[in-house]
């Protein structure tokens, strides 16, 4: 029998609740929401740190951040570190990556040298929308070149700050980076970054059709900054749009120029226009799956590095201390060979470095012990499968973990969050002080350490001493 094809779709900065397969009336998904039917939707499915390069790196090596001394940004991925496709090698896959991958700091390099392969057998590398000369601006280059004024996002501070200091002259016109509102792309709709990452997944998959083969396309979309073609801004009015709910301490210092409800209710449109744009790509990828006869033996991952703060506690973006509306992203695994009595959720906890066993065990390739994972199979194949007890997040500096009904935050300087989520999932409430909840407080240490000493991962020996 022919090993199952691999294809990931990981977007960047997805929320858990940005998919009307979750729960959310207010956000146009149909081609995600196809998938969870057809599929397995993870619905309490944790990534191990809140931004991108660690979360990636864990996610693609089935590793936790510490094992891999990668808990924070800007540290170069090892070239020898083993991740998915260099398990795959030995198996006959040609192996793919279009668009993000972020293995690198983007900001200090040129972006136009050989990027290291990391097993790799195809690269189209590019991690940020338009401001570098990468791949991307190639492709638009070759495609649509009078439209190359038209597609960076604007420029990183930091390589704004490289660029200067380095006497670069990059020749990109830049407009302004990250505005608190909804943008139109200002060019054609068919070279955006995520047309780009379709189109060449779409090519990559073509040209291996008779091959096994793993691709991951790597969509920059829903991270910052919040611009879409006006077609999928005009799916939806903000003026309907829901605010946080905020709780009075915050609720009290907002003003008509800090979160406002306009402001809010811009950004969800802006946000929410991204991921419709890459919900109408997958769709594309899926009717490709179709067309080439494919789709009943690739097994189809969709999920995203880490969520987004959408104006809740008063934030953008994403970071410290891993809320759940950063920590708890979509998770959706189609593959109609192998799942039985698909549209089924799943609400056990399960977390993103559980993926990368699950792909080698359903794809008949041994796992080796040095993955941290727990092999979803027997979920897949709607066999007696719990979920784990928690799950844990780890950056420098601070680590949480998550439970069914808590989320424990210990930090270097001895400081200790705990919020009980059935009474606030929003995790506004610090219980850590409060006497109802020191039992929990007391569990939630051990099971802390308990995890911390399951990740620890000393060498390998090689004899007894």
């Amino acid at each position: 029998m022919k090993r199952p094809n691999v294809l990931f779709i990981y977007t960047d900065q997805q929320r858990w609740d940005a998919l009307g397969a979750n729960g959310n009336p207010e956000i146009h998904t149909p081609n995600l929401d196809r998938l969870a039917a057809e599929g397995v939707n993870l619905d309490h499915y944790f990534v191990q740190n809140p931004i991108c390069m660690p979360s990636r790196i864990s996610f693609l090596s089935g590793r936790y951040p510490s094992s891999l001394g990668i808990t924070h940004m800007a540290v170069p991925v090892p070239e020898d570190t083993v991740i998915l496709p260099k398990l795959l090698r030995n198996y006959g896959y040609v192996t793919g990556n279009i668009g993000k991958l972020h293995f690198l700091p983007h900001s200090n390099r040129d972006h136009r040298e050989i990027h290291p392969d990391y097993g790799f057998d195809h690269l189209e590398i590019s991690d940020e929308p338009g401001c570098y000369e990468d791949a991307y601006r190639a492709w638009v280059r070759m495609k649509a070149p009078e439209e190359l004024e038209h597609i960076s996002l604007g420029i990183p501070p930091a390589a704004e700050d490289w660029n200067r200091i380095m006497a670069v002259e990059d020749h990109i016109t830049h407009p302004e980076r990250e505005p608190k509102r909804a943008a139109a792309f200002p060019g054609r709709e068919d070279v955006t970054h995520a047309a780009f990452v379709a189109e060449q997944t779409e090519q990559f998959i073509e040209s291996h059709q008779h091959e096994s083969w793993m691709c991951i396309a790597g969509f920059y979309s829903p991270h910052t900054p919040w611009v879409a073609p006006q077609r999928f801004l005009d799916l939806y009015d903000p003026d309907q749009l829901s605010v946080p709910n905020y709780p009075p301490h915050l609720e009290s210092q907002r003003s008509d120029s800090y979160f406002s409800d306009r402001e809010l209710r811009s950004v969800k449109q802006g946000y929410y226009a991204m991921v419709s744009e890459v919900d109408e790509y997958v769709g594309k990828l899926l009717d490709r799956l179709d067309a080439l006869g494919l789709s009943e033996n690739t097994i189809v991952v969709f999920t995203s590095d880490h969520g987004e703060y959408l104006g809740e506690h008063l934030r953008y973006q994403k970071g410290y201390p891993g809320e759940d509306c950063i920590s708890r992203v979509p998770c959706i695994i189609r593959w109609p060979a192998g799942i039985q009595k698909p549209g089924r959720v799943f609400s056990g906890i399960t977390e993103a470095v559980d993926i990368l066993p699950t792909v080698l065990e359903c794809c008949g390739i041994p796992v080796p012990a040095s993955l941290q994972g727990k092999s979803l199979r027997p979920l897949l194949y709607n066999e007696c499968f719990a979920g784990k007890e928690e799950a844990l997040m780890e950056f420098k500096g601070w680590k949480n973990i998550r439970t069914k009904d808590y989320r424990y935050v210990c930090e270097e300087n001895g400081r200790e969050s705990l919020y009980y989520l059935p009474n606030d999932p929003m995790q506004y409430d610090n219980l850590a002080d409060h006497p109802a909840h020191q039992d929990a407080l007391y569990d939630m240490r051990k099971r802390m350490l308990l995890k911390v000493l399951q990740v620890e991962q000393p060498l390998q020996r090689t004899w007894v001493y």
